[in-house]
C-alpha cells in the first residue's frame, strides 16, 4: 500500500463520515503514525528536509552514536529532557520544531518563565555556535549545562 502524505490524508478525512472511520483507519492506517513513533517520524521527516544524517547529529550532540540510533528507534527511553534538546539543537531544528519534538516525545516544552528555559529559548533562535558554546552560555549565566546521555536515564 502508498503510504500518503498528511495533505492527501486530510483530503480524504474530509470526505470521510464518522461512520467511515474504521474503513478510513483500516485504508491508511500504514500512513498514520501512533503515540510509540510519532517523535521518531516527526524527528527522522525533519531530518530528511534539512538534509542532516543521523550519524552527523549524534556528533554534533555530543551523544553516543549506538544511544542515539536506540531513542529515534524508540527501542530506549530518556526521561532526561536535555539529550533531546541536544539532539534538536544539533540538527538545527528552530524553537517551534523543537518544542513540537518535545511534545511528540511527551516531555515539558521550553517555559519562557523559567529562566534556564527561557535563556534554552532565546539560544534556540539565536542559535550561537556548537553544543559546547551552549553549555558555555548556561554555565556562564549561573544554570547547569545540557546533560548528556550517561546515567540519568
Amino acid at each position: 500500500m502508498n503510504e500518503k502524505n498528511t495533505k492527501e490524508l486530510e483530503n480524504v478525512l474530509g470526505s470521510t463520515h464518522v461512520n467511515e472511520f474504521a474503513k478510513f483507519y483500516k485504508e491508511n492506517k500504514d500512513s498514520m503514525t501512533t503515540s510509540i513513533d510519532s517523535f521518531s517520524v516527526y524527528v527522522k521527516e525533519l531530518f530528511r528536509q534539512k538534509g542532516v544524517t543521523q550519524q552527523n547529529v549524534f556528533l554534533k550532540a555530543d551523544i553516543p552514536e549506538r544511544y542515539g540510533y536506540k531513542l529515534l528507534s524508540g527501542e530506549k527511553r530518556t526521561k532526561q529532557r536535555d539529550v533531546i534538546l541536544r539532539i534538536c539543537y544539533a540538527a538545527d531544528f528552530s524553537l517551534e520544531e523543537t518544542q513540537k519534538a518535545l511534545k511528540e516525545y511527551e516531555m515539558p516544552q521550553l517555559y519562557v518563565k523559567i529562566p534556564r528555559d527561557a535563556l534554552l529559548m532565546i539560544i534556540f533562535n539565536q542559535r550561537p555556535g556548537s553544543i559546547i558554546d551552549v553549555n558555555a552560555l548556561l554555565k556562564e549565566n549561573g544554570m547547569e549545562p545540557l546533560r548528556t546521555s550517561g546515567r540519568q536515564d
